[in-house]
Formats: C-alpha cells, sequence, structure tokens
C-alpha cells in the first residue's frame, strides 16, 4: 500500500478511475498476483474510507480491478536436495549464531514447518524420550511429528551450547542483546536469505522460510514417498493442497507428456 499511494498524489480529491487503475496495472507488472492482491485490498479499504471522509468521489472504490488468484495456479518453488544440503552446511557452528541458525534450517528443510511453527516453539514441546516434536500451527491445529537425527542433534546442541541462558520458554532467542525471543516470522525468513548469500545460491526462486517447506515436500516426493504421508508431514488438511506438489515430480511427469503434433517446436 505505501507503494501505491506515491504514485496516486497527495490530494485524494484528485483521485479518479483512470488514476487508480494505471496505477494498479503499473504495479502489477513488477509483482506476483498474490502480493498485488494485498495491495488491491488495502488500496480498495483506504478508498472506502477516503468516501466516508468526503475527500474523493463516491464510487472511486469500484475503480480498484480484482486481481485473479487461484491457490494452486503456480508451480511451488523449491530447490533441489543437494542445493538445500549445501544451504544447511553454510552455517558457521563455530558461533553460537551458526549453531542455532543450523537448527532452524534443519527443522524447516526435515519437516517443512513454517516460520511461525519455529517462532511459537517451545522447550516443552519437544519430547526428547520419544524424539518427537510438538507444533501449533494454522488454527491452533496442533501435530506430533518425528525429530528427525540431524535436527535433533543440531536442536540439542543449539540448546545445550548456544542458546543465551535467559528467563523464557520459547526455544530460539536472538543470540544479540537484548536476547529476547523469535516474535516475528520475518526472523526466520532472514535466516533463510542470509544462508543463500553464504552458500553462493543466487538462483533460488524465492528467498523465505516457505522455500524450504516446498523443498521437504518435493524431496519426499522424489524418494517415493505417498501423497498422504506428505500432507501428514506438511500438516495439509486437505489432500488437494499436498496434491499441488505432484507438479513438482518433473521426472514422474516426463513419462506421460506427449510429443508436441506434428513435430513442430512450441
Amino acid at each position: 500500500m505505501n507503494q501505491l499511494l506515491p504514485r496516486l498524489g497527495p490530494d485524494p480529491r484528485k483521485y479518479d478511475a483512470a488514476l487508480v487503475r494505471g496505477v494498479i496495472i503499473t504495479e502489477f507488472q513488477r509483482r506476483s498476483s498474490v502480493d498485488m492482491k494485498r495491495h488491491v485490498t488495502a488500496l480498495r479499504s483506504y478508498l472506502r474510507f477516503l468516501i466516508t471522509q468526503d475527500q474523493c468521489a463516491p464510487t472511486l472504490d469500484q475503480a480498484v480491478p480484482g486481481v485473479r488468484h487461484s491457490t494452486y495456479s503456480n508451480i511451488p518453488k523449491f530447490l533441489p536436495a543437494a542445493t538445500v544440503e549445501k544451504l544447511i552446511n553454510s552455517c558457521d557452528i563455530a558461533t553460537p549464531g551458526g549453531i542455532r541458525d543450523r537448527a532452524v534450517l534443519l527443522l524447516l528443510a526435515r519437516l517443512g514447518l513454517r516460520a511461525g511453527d519455529i517462532v511459537k516453539l517451545r522447550i516443552d514441546d519437544i519430547d526428547w524420550q520419544h524424539g518427537t516434536l510438538r507444533v501449533c500451527g494454522k488454527e491452533r491445529r496442533e501435530a506430533t511429528l518425528p525429530l528427525p537425527q540431524d535436527a535433533g542433534d543440531a536442536l540439542l546442541r543449539y540448546l545445550t551450547e548456544a542458546r543465551p541462558d535467559a528467563p523464557f520458554d520459547k526455544v530460539f532467542l536472538h543470540s544479540k542483546a537484548p536476547r529476547q525471543p523469535f516474535c516475528r516470522w520475518t526472523t526466520v525468513g532472514k535466516i533463510v536469505r542470509r544462508a543463500l548469500v553464504r552458500a553462493g545460491i543466487d538462483d533460488a526462486p524465492a528467498h523465505g522460510a516457505h522455500l524450504l517447506r516446498h523443498s521437504a515436500a518435493a524431496t519426499l516426493l522424489e524418494v517415493g514417498a505417498p501423497l498422504a504421508t506428505i500432507g501428514t508431514v506438511l500438516r495439509h488438511r486437505s489432500v488437494r493442497t499436498t496434491a499441488h506438489y505432484t507438479r513438482v515430480d518433473f521426472r514422474a511427469l516426463s513419462q506421460i507428456a506427449q510429443p508436441w503434433p506434428g513435430g513442430a517446436s512450441c
């Protein structure tokens, strides 16, 4: 929304339908449909507020076009398994921050956790005796996931060697003063972005925590895991959501792809 306001100008009384639509079309050329949908919704709400204040034309909000987007319209963005390992190994485990970041990356890559899962994770959620992790995801739905050996080892090392001695029950804390717990999912995204830079991965299709969630699903699919298993790990409520990942299994898709009619290139 902040990017749209300078294009619209400082005086709402000069806004008209052509200006509003032109700004949106220009902005859409450099943003994804998901991102643009949020901006359009915010702009429409802003215009409706201006209308109540008698600062713009009474029907100007109707000039804001809708943004068509389907949850299943895009191929999930992921990294190959070898690249994910390169990303994880980029952490400097000689430093407390590196030990923490490696534990975060392994949880994202092995269990497909969301950034919010990392932020909310508490020490009591770890069951060392049974090797499981309790995760409270969307809509406060709890799930118990098996903790892989390497992720568990990295998590244990962080808790025993690198985690600041602070009176908080959340697992992950900032490594610099005032050493507070993670409170924003963007903090986890920054850990992924820094790792991409360290590993020299400059062609990643995305740069946030969800990149490793998608990569976890793609890796499971590649090794032949059933969709039901992948859906359980990722805590999907619908098999339709999990089936979205079948479009990244290019090896399987190539076996059913038909040659282009007439032998002509497309």
